[in-house]
């Protein structure tokens, strides 16, 4: 099971959400803890402020009244609530009444008592909490959408540099990403994407001469061997012996064919598309393909254009016709162009002679498998061609492009 990979963006928005977050949140318990306090310092002034000044009153006989309020009252010994009498000198907060505070204090008058009612100030701090849980949501929010802006813009040229990469020919080139980035590590990666890719086109030199001496030490002797058995078959040879060196013939055609595809495929050229006359093409194709196969009619029905590379699609014709026709078996060869599909087939003029003919042969020299050979099927798939066998005998070609009718 594979976990979802969130995106650079995705995860730098993620960090600036959770960010705004925690810096909200400590903002918020900060206020919170400075409003708490500032309202202990308030009640502890304004206590120790009353009773030192009713204290010294009282101690040098003024005259001195003790405020009895809905906010402040003050009390002597003998007139302390019992409630609070056993308060500890100091400024303390009624458990009872959440805002009250009561404050004791020992003057030169004796101890004394002063209870300020802050309870309005609670309220006030109810409205404060709820201002600060918005503000702590609005700044997640804010700063989440601040960092999905901001990593939008500071990975732009990430996206660009990728959109440059993804643009490169499947061929091997020189590139000049470096020339178009900053010069900091995104221009770092563009200059390391440059070297690699002039690594690339050195290797491909490299491959591309290395295929250049195949080709030619390769062909050389298959030249060479079918000469010798063209040498051969110009003598005159028992019809078993001939036989045979037609086998070897054909064979040696088939891998020169095999031989052709391979370094076309390794080449990775692209082929050259051209519009050629389809009956014409047809009919060249089917009758290079059918001079090792006497006693066999072509039969082509094709009109307009055909838009393809002819020398891939020759090769391509020649190693499809190698699995539709048996060897040494007189018929007819009908090849029939119908839009953008190509129908091959084969009839034989005696049914029983196709069955004969191959079973005379030794398996490893079959052809007629039903299906190309692997190098074809690459060179079909390069030419966007699709190659099926629906039935024996039977080959069917979807051409891509398709071929274009000339009215």
């Amino acid at each position: 099971m594979t976990t979802a990979v969130l995106s650079l963006r995705r995860r730098v928005a993620l960090a600036c959400l959770a960010l705004g977050f925690l810096l909200s949140l400590l903002f918020a318990i900060s206020v919170v803890v400075v409003a708490e306090d500032y309202e202990h310092v308030i009640a502890a002034e304004i206590l120790s402020g009353q009773a030192e000044d009713y204290g010294l009153r009282i101690a040098n006989g003024l005259p001195a009244q003790l405020p009895r309020t809905h906010r402040l009252s003050g009390y002597l010994r003998r007139d302390i609530p019992p409630r609070y009498a056993a308060y500890p000198p100091g400024i303390s907060e009624d458990p009872a009444e959440d805002g009250v505070h009561v404050g004791v204090f020992d003057t030169s008058a004796g101890r004394m008592a002063f209870v300020i009612d802050l309870r309005d100030i609670e309220e006030l701090e109810v409205h404060l909490n709820l201002m600060l849980a918005a503000i702590v949501v609005l700044g997640t929010a804010l700063a989440g959408w601040l960092g999905w802006w901001f990593a939008g813009r500071a990975i732009a040229p990430v996206g660009r540099l990728a959109a440059a990469v993804d643009a490169l020919p499947t061929t091997p080139r020189h590139t000049a990403l470096r020339a178009t980035t900053s010069s900091d590590e995104l221009g770092r990666l563009a200059g390391a994407i440059d070297a690699y890719q002039a690594r690339l086109v050195d290797a491909d030199a490299h491959e591309q001469a290395f295929f250049a001496d195949a080709s030619h030490e390769l062909r050389t002797p298959v030249a060479v061997v079918r000469g010798a058995i063209e040498v051969l078959m110009d003598d005159l040879q028992p019809p078993a012996q001939e036989a045979r060196l037609r086998r070897v013939e054909r064979g040696m055609g088939e891998l020169s064919d095999l031989l052709e595809a391979m370094l076309d495929v390794a080449r990775r050229r692209s082929p050259r598309l051209e519009d050629v006359d389809a009956a014409a093409f047809l009919r060249e194709a089917g009758a290079a393909a059918l001079a090792l196969s006497p006693g066999i009619v072509l039969d082509v029905h094709a009109a307009g254009a055909m838009r393809l590379a002819p020398r891939e699609a020759r090769l391509l014709l020649r190693g499809v016709l190698r699995r539709v026709l048996p060897y040494g078996v007189p018929g007819t060869l009908s090849l029939r162009l119908d839009g953008d599909a190509l129908a091959l087939s084969f009839d034989a003029a005696d049914a029983e002679s196709v069955a004969d003919a191959v079973e005379s042969l030794p398996a490893a020299s079959r052809s007629d498998t039903g299906s190309v050979p692997a190098l074809l099927d690459r060179l079909a798939q390069r030419s966007g061609w699709r190659i099926e066998f629906p039935q024996p005998r039977r080959a069917r070609i979807v051409l891509q492009p398709a071929p274009s009718q000339i009215m």
